[in-house]
């Protein structure tokens, strides 16, 4: 079962969407590598899945975060000493969203 028919127009298409400037080559060379990443696809839609939990891992994940723990931090004043400009106690930025 085909899962997409990747052809020279679907490449010139995606790149055109992607903004891409493509070579014929570079269009020629993605071709293939698109129908190779379609069929490892393929591949794995033959795989009997029935009986497996949703979102199974090969690998079990745990949290590897720390505990937090509260620690000495700087002060307002000490953290505004490297503030290339400040305004009312506070870091001054340019504005970001006009």
């Amino acid at each position: 079962m085909a899962l997409m028919e990747i052809t020279p127009e679907l490449v010139r298409r995606l790149a055109r969407l992607s903004r891409l400037a493509l070579t014929p080559e570079e269009e020629a060379r993605l071709e293939g590598e698109l129908r190779a990443i379609v069929g490892f696809f393929e591949k794995l839609s033959e795989l009997d899945t029935d009986g497996l939990p949703p979102m199974a891992r090969p690998v079990e994940i745990t949290n590897r975060l720390r505990a937090d723990q509260v620690a000495p931090s700087l002060s307002q004043q000490e953290a505004l000493l490297v503030a290339i400009e400040q305004l009312e106690g506070q870091f001054k930025v340019p504005r970001a969203i006009e």
